[in-house]
């Protein structure tokens, strides 16, 4: 694979996309509410076994409401700056599902909010899949990779990336050697 020296590569949910925001709103139509904020196990979240909590989030992804996310902070605005004022593009790798049409949902919903050209590809695995294969194609490319996941980010340094880690409360704790950053304008500052 050619790499494009102006390629930046990201995780959807939590880093371009505020997929929490909108999954607490679903799960409260249906009747649950977190009992913990700060956890990235939705068992843990809203006190339920993992399984059924990982069954909510894979029937969420593949609703109609995935296509309706808002942006993640400040991502509208900087990830449009580096494509638009610098000619940057993403390759978007989240682990969504496998279904195609919420596959076509998530490129819907990222197209309208960031503009149609700025995403090459989105690569959509298995809901809660690992990122190994998808990000072995980049290996030692030097690409930035933004995640919110610090495994994810640990992985990608692994690869040979430039790992960027997206603070939440779910990876306050984290102390590994990704870069840490509470925002996109971090990221635009750095990449710059």
């Amino acid at each position: 694979m050619k790499i494009n020296e102006k390629l930046i590569l990201v995780d959807c949910d939590g880093v371009l996309l505020d997929w929490q925001y909108s999954f607490y709103n679903w799960m409260a139509k249906r009747g649950h509410y977190p009992i913990l904020e700060d956890q990235y196990d939705m068992g843990k979240t809203f006190d339920m076994p993992y399984s059924k909590a990982k069954e909510m989030c894979e029937y969420f992804n593949c609703s109609a409401a995935i296509g309706w996310l808002t942006p993640f902070r400040d991502a509208k605005k900087y990830v449009r700056k580096l494509h638009e004022d610098h000619g940057f593009i993403f390759h978007c790798i989240t682990s969504l599902s496998t279904d195609k049409y919420a596959g076509k949902l998530r490129k819907k919903n990222l197209e309208a909010i960031f503009g149609k050209k700025v995403f090459e590809e989105v690569i959509c695995l298995e809901c809660g899949g690992d990122k190994d294969e998808a990000l072995k194609p980049y290996r030692d490319t030097g690409c930035f990779w933004v995640e919110d996941k610090p495994e994810n980010a640990d992985l990608g340094l692994e690869l040979g990336l430039n790992s960027i880690l997206i603070q939440h409360d779910h990876n306050k704790n984290y102390d590994g050697n990704a870069i840490k950053v509470a925002n996109w304008r971090e990221i635009y500052e750095l990449i710059l």
